[in-house]
């Protein structure tokens, strides 16, 4: 099945989801570097990680493969969130983030949303991720929409020990 992947959603509650636009890559890697750096203390290697999976998406990008990016009326970007097809059967989540100041909104329950909606309606079986124990709330955030954890590692990754998790859900 093939989705219009440069569709928007509506603006609800002063938020628009809408596909990649010119800036939004550079975004995309900006924050994920800053924040990671302040929040998790990684180096910069996690900043590269990042802009290869970017870089990798904007190149080769599916047909099912999506961005959403979460902005507001005063068109600052708050969030976003990726999905890739790795198999025909299997989407892949990536590139979550939701700003500080929008954490605990509702923005990110959203974009989650979006990513399962985007998985189910393109025939994926599974819907999978990979992330750190670290980030405590987007696992909680996970649990609750069906994710289970398949798996952790220890591991020393971007300057940090960390567990590594692999999660899916079931579509």
């Amino acid at each position: 099945m093939q989705l219009d992947p440069r569709k928007t959603a509506p603006m609800t509650d002063g938020m628009m989801l809408r596909d990649l636009a010119p800036g939004d890559p550079g975004w995309v890697l900006m924050r994920h570097g800053e924040l990671y750096w302040t929040d998790e203390g990684y180096d910069h290697l996690f900043e590269a990680m990042v802009a290869g999976i970017l870089a990798d998406f904007v190149k080769a990008r599916g047909p099912l493969d999506r961005a959403w990016i979460a902005v507001d009326r005063a068109g600052t970007r708050q969030g976003c969130i990726f999905c890739s097809w790795p198999e025909e059967t299997t989407a892949r989540l990536r590139m979550f983030l939701v700003e500080p100041a929008m954490r605990g909104t509702g923005l990110a329950q959203r974009l989650l949303d979006a990513v399962i909606d985007h998985a189910r309606r393109g025939g994926a079986a599974q819907l999978v991720l990979w992330t750190h124990e670290s980030h405590r709330a987007a696992g909680r955030l996970y649990a609750r929409n069906g994710f289970e954890l398949l798996d952790q590692t220890p591991v020393t990754a971007f300057g940090q020990p960390t567990l590594e998790q692999n999660w899916r859900l079931s579509l």
